[in-house]
């Protein structure tokens, strides 16, 4: 054997993760905002186990859904992003009994290098985790982090106000160990600002209180928005502008998905709000998800955004 006599061709090479997710893993998926143009999603398609439900309570359901209809809405939205240039990816497999997988950005936060897989705080929910990180795998996009432990921490509870901030929901939905395993990735890929979001007692998420519309610009529901969170925003240049009342407080008006800076997908049925969007110079397409809502979420809980067009620079 002939001894090896250099070793400098064998240095570890260290290009950022980023600039390889096309080459090692089958597409340049990340997302670093609430608004980059859409280019990919994930979506559940609802199964045979929204057919299990029979009360809604037990769920925690408005009411029980029409399998049918809300089969069929959820494909109106499906082929709404494919007319906006958007890939659409399915979890296709899940658990008979866990009839809210279909709410799938509660599993999946997406960062410019990868997915975090979140720990859902609900027993009925807790397992819809596996097949969302098995659809991950399937399509090729790299898991950074499974929230595991003693963490508790639903993706839903983070959104991105830009590459270098996030807002993080903390609450009954996410706990201290959950947050922590969350932004120990955050950090790693960018972030620098965390600005804390305490949940109210019988919330949910903070894709229901506040949404953005363009890098400057977010909607946000008076009665829930935190002070500090208010003046922190504020101090990043954000322009933030008061939802019309009562439509943001009841019937998740604001859980909306933007397309791109400025055009947004948002549910028919509230008037109010988008006359509201429309004044303020935002483009507005509506798709009916009324069976959908029945399960107490809208489009923004339905869609866990695999790819965007990132705004922040590449590391």
């Amino acid at each position: 054997m002939k001894p090896i006599k250099t070793f400098s061709k064998w240095l570890a090479d260290e290009t950022p993760m980023r600039k390889e997710l096309r080459s090692h893993w089958g597409g340049d998926w990340g997302c670093d905002s609430e608004v980059g143009k859409l280019k990919a999603v994930l979506l559940r398609r609802p199964g045979e186990e929204i057919e299990a439900v029979k009360k809604a309570e037990d769920w925690r359901w408005l009411d029980v859904m029409d399998p049918h209809k809300a089969r069929e809405q959820h494909d109106a939205l499906a082929e709404i992003y494919r007319s906006h240039g958007v890939e659409v990816h399915y979890v296709k497999q899940m658990r008979p009994d866990r009839p809210n997988a279909l709410f799938m950005r509660d599993n999946v936060l997406m960062t410019p290098e990868g997915a975090i897989v979140g720990r859902q705080a609900m027993s009925c929910r807790r397992g819809e985790e596996r097949y969302a990180a098995q659809a991950l795998a399937e399509l090729g996009v790299p898991i950074l982090r499974t929230v595991s432990g003693n963490g508790i921490f639903e993706t839903a509870c983070c959104l991105w106000v830009d590459a270098g901030t996030v807002i993080m929901g903390t609450g009954n939905r996410a706990n201290e160990e959950g947050c922590r395993q969350v932004e120990e990735i955050l950090l790693q890929t960018g972030v620098e600002d965390i600005f804390p979001f305490q949940i109210p007692f019988g919330g949910a998420h903070i894709d229901s209180f506040v949404s953005f519309m363009d890098e400057k610009t977010a909607v946000f529901d008076p009665v829930r928005m935190p002070w500090d969170v208010w003046t922190a925003l504020r101090k990043k240049g954000i322009k933030l502008l008061e939802a019309p009342s009562p439509e943001e407080t009841q019937e998740l008006a604001l859980n909306i998905v933007a397309l791109s800076p400025r055009i947004v997908l948002m549910a028919a049925g509230f008037p109010k709000t988008r006359a509201f969007l429309e004044k303020h110079g935002v483009g507005v397409t509506e798709v009916d998800v009324t069976e959908l809502r029945k399960g107490w979420g809208s489009l923004h809980c339905m869609t866990a955004v695999l790819k965007r067009d990132l705004i922040g620079k590449i590391l």
